[in-house]
C-alpha cells in the first residue's frame, strides 16, 4: 500500500531525477562524442574533461549531503550556457528553466527531506 509519505517523497525526487538524467546524458554525449561537439572551439580534451566535471557534480547533487554543492556547481554551469547562448543570438528560455528547475529541486529536496528526518 502507498503511503502518503513514499507519494510524497517520490514527489519530491521527480524532479531531481529529471534533472540528473539530462545531466547525464549531457556528459556522457560530452565524453563519448567530444569530436563531433565543436562549441565555443574547445578541445577535445576540454570538452571530455567538462563532460567529467558534469557527472561529479551530478553525483553531488543527487546524493543528501552534498545536494548544495551539487545544485551550485550545476545551476553555475547552466548559468554559463545560458550566458553563450544570449551571446550567440540563440534562443536561451530552455536553458533557463533548466536552470530554475535545478535550483528548485535542489531546494526540495534539502528543505523538505531535512524536515522530515527532524520529525
Amino acid at each position: 500500500m502507498i503511503t502518503k509519505k513514499n507519494v510524497k517523497t517520490a514527489l519530491i525526487w521527480l524532479p531531481s531525477i529529471i534533472i540528473a538524467l539530462f545531466f547525464i546524458q549531457n556528459a556522457i554525449e560530452k565524453i563519448f562524442q567530444s569530436n563531433q561537439i565543436s562549441k565555443l572551439g574547445l578541445s577535445n580534451t576540454s570538452v571530455i574533461l567538462v563532460g567529467i566535471f558534469l557527472l561529479i557534480a551530478t553525483a553531488l547533487f543527487l546524493f543528501q549531503k552534498t545536494v548544495i554543492i551539487g545544485t551550485s556547481i550545476l545551476a553555475s554551469y547552466m548559468t554559463f550556457v545560458v550566458f553563450v547562448h544570449i551571446n550567440k543570438g540563440k534562443p536561451f528560455s530552455l536553458t533557463i528553466l533548466i536552470v530554475l528547475v535545478t535550483i528548485i529541486a535542489g531546494y526540495l529536496r534539502k528543505t523538505m527531506l531535512s524536515s522530515e528526518k527532524i520529525k
